[in-house]
């Protein structure tokens, strides 16, 4: 069993055994149908990844990991906000008519600071500091910018990204407001690593921690038989990731600059209903 399976059905054995319901309680999120979505949480899940020892994608269901690659990549590289630079349709259901998501995401990664070195944005911030001052205790991005908030069409749930070089390792922690546990949660972990990896390799550091911290995280009502199911499965090993060698420059990655070898997923045929 991978150590990502692992968190995975403790993390959610955690919330369906012992998490609190909040159905007693008005909730914001809609069903299609237009009931509410209530959860099931617990608050404060705090878990870890090596990104040494393993690449951290569930085998107890299958991540469609390049598409999660792509929104990555949209958010992180490409700084959009319009749904037009994406190759998937994942948020159609939050973007206006010009395909725009509003000040959110990639918007608020690509706003221009001014420093003592020079104009930059978030992640050119990242990049310099890692190659230039990497014992910096200040390494870090922030999605959560109030002043936008009323200009973002969904505010955002994975919000903070913090670096920190040991050595040559690069460790980050990943700070999430709310976690959909079935629709989500290794959504964003592999997300992420992969992120670290992309940060590491443009910075000629080995990527070491993912610390995923989420303050929320739940199961939806309607997603509870579903998650008992896919907790009932076999998990395989872990693949073997590996990231295309000739790729030094942050800016020049894709998604076929990364590949997974040995990625056997459980069977698994349940549509998951998103609230909105």
């Amino acid at each position: 069993m991978s150590h990502a399976d692992a968190l995975f059905i403790q993390t959610c054995r955690d919330i369906l055994d012992n998490g609190v319901w909040d159905t007693e309680q008005e909730v914001r999120p809609r069903w299609e149908d237009g009931m509410p979505a209530h959860t099931i949480k617990k608050f404060g899940i705090v878990n870890r990844y090596d990104l040494r020892e393993e690449f951290p994608i569930l085998t107890l269901r299958r991540t469609y990991w390049k598409t999660a690659v792509d929104e990555l990549l949209w958010i992180w590289q490409k700084k959009s906000n319009n749904i037009h630079d994406l190759n998937a349709r994942i948020w159609d259901q939050w973007a206006d008519a010009s395909g725009s998501i509003g000040k959110a995401y990639g918007y608020q990664l690509g706003v221009k600071h001014h420093y003592p070195e020079g104009e930059m944005d978030q992640v050119d911030r990242v990049l310099y500091d890692l190659k230039h001052t990497p014992a910096s205790r200040r390494i870090l991005t922030n999605l959560y910018n109030f002043q936008d908030l009323h200009e973002m069409h969904l505010y955002p749930c994975a919000y903070s990204m913090t670096f920190n070089v040991s050595g040559n390792v690069l460790n980050a922690i990943l700070n999430q407001r709310s976690q959909d546990m079935l629709a989500a949660n290794n959504w964003n972990v592999v997300q992420y690593a992969v992120l670290v990896h992309m940060f590491a390799r443009a910075s000629g550091l080995v990527p070491g921690e993912l610390v995923h911290v989420i303050a929320d995280a739940h199961i939806y009502d309607r997603h509870v038989p579903i998650v008992e199911k896919i907790l009932a499965q076999t998990p395989a090993s872990a693949p073997t990731f590996t990231v295309d060698p000739s790729v030094t420059d942050f800016y020049a990655f894709t998604r076929n600059s990364f590949t997974l070898e040995g990625y056997i997923p459980a069977p698994f045929e349940e549509k998951i209903p998103i609230a909105i």
